[in-house]
């Protein structure tokens, strides 16, 4: 590490990030990267040992995301930190909330240069306990539980559109994303399926096996199948499958029948 030089660690699982986020600093005389880790544990072990000056921190990570590294090392021990993110709402307007910075992904080289340009200005003048207690704050408003969704904000193809949640039919893991069914259109948001059905409002959103998740509303018929299952047939014309293991969650939201 160069005397003068601010020393940054870039943190997200996804390799493509963490060089999008390199290249962008490539020519900052002023910062030097001097790590990656693509989980909250190796993050964690690093700002533990080499205590860097800024982060550029993943919100969405699996096993540890962003927020539980921040739990982790407490707020006396944080470096600066910019906030990446892609669409978890509630962390969003918690970070608006709170005036603390985040990249919104995918960002642009502008909206990159105003971020590291706030946290040098943070570093410049050593503003830490305004920003740790503005942390503290976001992690107390995180650890309170989030009021479920009534509206979603998606981002494709430079617009930006919305779907309220009470009209879509079912939703569809995709690895790290999930599809959005509503009627005869489909929409794809970065988004883990555990993610979304915990912004989900229970009474109405109900996981009918480990890969969807169904409106309830929406449930035209059941059908019996072989071994305890069922065949869910939607009002839009989709055929699920209902699992044994998720059948008595289902069946307690729809009551018996008659």
């Amino acid at each position: 590490m160069k005397p003068g030089k601010i020393s940054a660690l870039i943190v997200d699982d996804e390799a493509l990030a963490r060089r999008f986020i390199r290249r962008m600093l490539k020519d900052d005389t002023d910062v030097e990267v001097v790590g990656e880790c693509s989980n909250g544990k190796e993050a964690v072990a690093f700002i533990r040992k080499h205590s860097p000056d800024l982060v550029f921190l993943d919100v969405q990570m699996p096993e540890m995301d962003g927020l539980s590294v921040l739990q982790s090392l407490g707020t006396e021990r944080l470096p600066q930190i910019v906030f990446t993110t892609a669409y978890e709402q509630y962390a969003v307007r918690a970070f608006e909330l709170h005036a603390l910075d985040y990249l919104l992904k995918p960002f642009d080289q502008s909206r990159f240069q105003e971020a590291l340009a706030r946290a040098k200005e943070q570093l410049r003048y050593r503003q830490r306990e305004d920003e740790r207690l503005q942390i503290g704050a976001l992690l107390e408003t995180l650890e309170r539980p989030p009021e479920y969704l009534e509206r979603l904000i998606i981002k494709a193809e430079g617009r930006i559109t919305f779907l309220r949640t009470r009209e879509i039919d079912w939703i569809e893991a995709d690895d790290k994303y999930v599809h959005l069914h509503a009627g005869t259109t489909t929409r794809m948001v970065r988004q883990t399926l555990s993610a979304m059905e915990a912004q989900l409002d229970p009474k109405r959103f109900v996981r009918i096996h480990r890969s969807a998740i169904v409106n309830v509303e929406r449930i035209k018929e059941l059908q019996p199948l072989f071994n305890g299952e069922y065949s869910v047939l939607m009002e839009n014309g989709a055929k699920l499958t209902l699992t044994k293991s998720h059948k008595e969650k289902l069946f307690g939201l729809l009551g018996k029948p008659l």
